[in-house]
């Protein structure tokens, strides 16, 4: 996915993705009081995303838009799908301070299309937080924070630690969703 950060046409150590051959990226634009944001995320079932919770701590009033299945977000391509997220869930031990448990889960307002879920390939730039780190095909890693102005990022959320949390709050987004559940919308 190419994004604002790459409006110099450059990728730092690495290369484009073929188009629309990940199609579990997920863009993740921020509105709040303080302005907008962008961070990246991927699928983890057809209505949840997982990224960073720095993306949306300490922010007040946010609006989160979520779009998947495009290459170039710049563009509008027939493959985009964007939702609405209607609840997100940060960890409970999340602290902004030294940015320990940074993860977050989010839930859309509809399902996406995708059922084809290949898992993301590593990846070279700043900017990208949220976004998966994938070894041996599996996401290891939710970007949390890096030098300024580095090529890499130097801490990443282990995703397999969090694994009963990330399970917890899918069981509980499930329940939300039956039509006589008292948390229901």
């Amino acid at each position: 996915m190419q994004g604002q950060k790459w409006a110099l046409g450059r990728i730092i150590g690495g290369w484009e993705a073929k188009p629309h051959s990940r199609p579990y990226m997920a863009y993740l634009l921020i509105g709040s009081e303080s302005g907008r944001s962008q961070c990246g995320g991927f699928l983890l079932r057809p209505n949840a995303v997982l990224s960073a919770a720095h993306c949306v701590a300490r922010k007040t009033k946010v609006n989160i838009t979520v779009t998947l299945g495009a290459h170039n977000i710049s563009k509008k391509e027939p493959s985009q799908q964007v939702f609405h997220i209607r609840h997100w869930v940060i960890h409970p031990s999340y602290s902004g301070d030294t940015l320990e448990n940074d993860i977050m889960l989010l839930k859309s307002w509809g399902s996406c299309a995708l059922t084809c879920l290949t898992p993301p390939t590593p990846f070279t730039s700043q900017g990208d937080s949220g976004g998966p780190l994938v070894c041996n095909g599996k996401a290891q890693g939710i970007v949390s924070y890096g030098p300024k102005y580095g090529i890499f990022p130097k801490v990443f959320t282990r995703v397999s630690y969090f694994e009963p949390w990330i399970r917890e709050e899918l069981r509980k987004f499930a329940l939300q969703d039956l039509p006589d559940s008292p948390s229901s919308d």
